[in-house]
């Protein structure tokens, strides 16, 4: 183990745990050729803590370790051993008497992650790893500084198996097939280094891809692969280390680390930033998890009663307000940043976290790297048993400079509450949700035509900037964008459920936040009305790709508005005060927003860009400022270049569809 500027302090009244210092560094097992020592984080009274050495790192086949060793107690809540020899390739387990674990800080581990594994990590990068890191993102004004516009990304959320199982050669009916690149690493972390993956992701334009949790999980069992599993991966078991069933081989320790890390380099040189999903909220069980294992009840909250609270509504729910536990987190996040150059996380269930502990997180990485993106869920999935006034929800955003939260305001203004599947709203031509779909626009900050009492979740501007609102219309845990659409619009024809997408995407891609999307919706994608597929079958949950062949309209559309955020500052302002400044409502009718971007907003090149969204059946007229404007989208079509011009007050815009043009 090695510590950096550690300092041990006296225990903690009453909990009985350690506090340290802000930049410890810890380290379960420091390897060199000659010896390994083994430290853990375990309590003072612990009666017996046994160090074990295997052979083998499947526990189903090679159960009998090759030595054992009592470990020693050396400091406050620290237990040491130091073992002579070369171990690289042994395997380790930890015991205080709860049971075997690799303990909570394990950076490798063998198949099904229940030991750890002693490897040198610098053997693990990749050729050219000490140039890969992580990737900036452009800056804004901030007095006499500059600060990142996290705005300006374009984030596209995928599971690695959802992306790549399908993507082979002849699938689907005979009239769609074509010869295209099929991958050699279905359902792998390699299978985004493969061409066809980047150059899609290329092609489609997206600045940041966010994993599914990526880290290993509990559900898949890595020794049975050639059965079918799935999971979406929120059930932590070993929080640093990559998943195996994700690598091409989960027995050795090593290949995991590395093509994780190949991953993230393919991606860093094509220019897209890698977002991981951290689920440090709970974990799959509590008895049997490696915290209680060699800490019991120290990571955990309980309630009054002495049950473990289920904020996370998972069964538990981690304590970040105790030390050990936001120590084990800031400690986490710093080594995915350092170790695999991690350019974003976000947070699951965030508001399960006290707000002190998210802070620490923003300082921490933002000294090892201020374009580092965090962002999060600001809810919890139950009560906590911590005060909501200090717990990282929504409403508490303005406390967290430099994190933002999604934005189920603008989610459900667009195509209905989150409880009911079959309650439409704006895209279903429902009014009402105008004033919600307006905040949602200016990303969720004060403006003066903004009237919170009529916004539909929020009385009143939970961010204190537009970057602190991530503005989406479906992710991976509800029904994606085409089912939610078909679910509330009865008998919606095609036609229909495609100008309704589109308009859905590009008041999100328009809108002053930051543009989240789940991966898929660019081509029709459906989960065959699953709300939540977390292991429902390939057959739900993998992207057809034939859709793109069956609806290259809709890739064009969202190819092309993704493209028109980035080439126009004026959709990623980044600062309250500039969206203020520049950003206009014009009148809204029911079923329909309108806006201006004035005075070259950002820099931009239009000097007025008027947006109009209308998810009437019938057309509109909108009265605009007098002049001569071009149309750039319109009726499904967007092009920078011109799609005709309009001249005078008044413009029409077409059913179900948006109008945006500029002078």
């Amino acid at each position: 183990m090695n510590f950096r500027n550690i300092i041990l302090t006296a225990l903690l009244l009453p909990s009985s745990l350690m506090a340290f210092s802000q930049n410890y560094k810890f380290d379960e097992v420091s390897y060199t050729p000659r010896h390994t020592t083994f430290k853990l984080i375990a309590p003072d009274n612990a009666k017996r803590v046994v160090l074990s050495l295997y052979k083998g790192g499947d526990v189903t086949t090679d159960k009998k370790p090759l030595s054992t060793k009592r470990m020693k107690h050396v400091g406050k809540n620290i237990w040491a051993t130091t073992v002579s020899g070369d171990l690289k390739g042994r395997f380790y387990t930890f015991n205080i008497g709860k049971g075997e674990t690799p303990g909570v800080f394990a950076k490798a581990v063998g198949v099904n992650g229940k030991r750890g594994a002693i490897i040198n990590m610098k053997s693990t990068d990749p050729e050219g790893w000490s140039n890969d890191h992580i990737l900036s993102v452009e800056s804004t004004p901030n007095s006499y500084l500059l600060t990142p516009n996290y705005s300006g990304l374009t984030v596209y959320e995928l599971h690695f198996r959802d992306f790549s199982i399908a993507r082979n050669v002849n699938l689907g009916p005979k009239e769609f097939r074509v010869k295209r690149q099929s991958t050699e690493y279905p359902g792998k972390f390699l299978a985004l280094t493969e061409p066809w993956a980047i150059n899609y992701l290329k092609d489609l334009g997206v600045g940041a891809v966010h994993i599914l949790p990526s880290f290993d999980y509990a559900s898949v069992d890595e020794t049975k692969l050639d059965k079918p599993q799935y999971n979406w991966g929120y059930d932590p078991l070993n929080y640093n280390v990559p998943e195996g069933s994700y690598s091409t081989n989960p027995y050795d320790p090593a290949t995991r680390i590395r093509e994780f890390k190949e991953m993230v380099e393919a991606l860093h040189k094509a220019g897209i930033r890698v977002i991981l999903d951290v689920v440090y909220n709970h974990t799959f069980d509590l008895d049997n998890s490696n915290f209680q294992r060699t800490w019991p009840n120290a990571y955990y909250r309980f309630t009054k009663d002495g049950k473990p609270s289920n904020g996370s509504g998972c069964g538990n729910e981690t304590a970040s307000d105790k030390t050990v536990m936001r120590q084990f987190m800031l400690q986490s996040v710093k080594y995915w940043a350092e170790e695999y150059h991690i350019d974003g996380f976000r947070f699951d269930l965030m508001g399960v976290h006290d707000i002190e502990t998210m802070n620490e997180i923003r300082k921490e990485l933002t000294a090892i790297n201020p374009n580092i993106f965090i962002y999060g869920e600001g809810w919890s999935a139950g009560q906590c048993a911590y005060p909501t006034e200090k717990l990282a929800v929504k409403a508490n955003v303005s406390q967290m400079p430099g994190i933002a939260a999604f934005c189920d305001d603008l989610r459900d203004a667009l195509r209905g509450p989150f409880s009911d599947d079959h309650k439409g709203a704006f895209l279903a031509g429902i009014a009402g949700s105008e004033e919600s779909i307006k905040a949602g626009i200016t990303g969720m900050t004060s403006h003066p035509q903004v009237d919170y009492t009529k916004v539909n979740y929020s009385k009143e501007p939970w961010a204190t900037e537009p970057t602190q609102c991530i503005n989406y219309v479906s992710c991976h845990d509800d029904m994606c964008l085409v089912d939610r659409l078909k679910a509330s619009i009865p008998n919606i024809t095609t036609d229909e459920l495609i100008r309704l997408d589109e308009l859905a995407q590009t008041v999100v891609f328009t809108s002053q936040g930051v543009p989240f999307m789940l991966s898929g919706e660019e081509m029709l994608r459906d989960k065959k009305g699953v709300h939540n597929s977390y292991n429902s079958p390939d057959s739900i949950n993998e992207l057809n790709w034939n859709n793109p062949l069956r609806y290259p309209q809709v890739f064009s559309y969202y190819k092309n508005l993704i493209a028109l955020r980035k080439n126009h500052p004026a959709f990623r302002l980044g600062k309250t005060q500039l969206v203020q400044k520049h950003l206009e409502f014009l009148p809204t009718q029911g079923c329909l927003v309108a806006y201006r971007l004035k005075d070259n907003a950002g820099g931009d090149a239009w000097k007025n860009i008027i947006v109009i969204f209308n998810a009437n059946k019938e057309a509109r007229q909108v009265t605009v400022p007098d002049g001569t404007y071009t149309v750039v989208c319109k009726d499904g079509k967007i092009d920078e270049n011109g799609l005709g011009t309009v001249t005078g007050t008044q413009v029409t815009v077409g059913p179900q569809s948006a109008l945006i043009l500029h002078d």
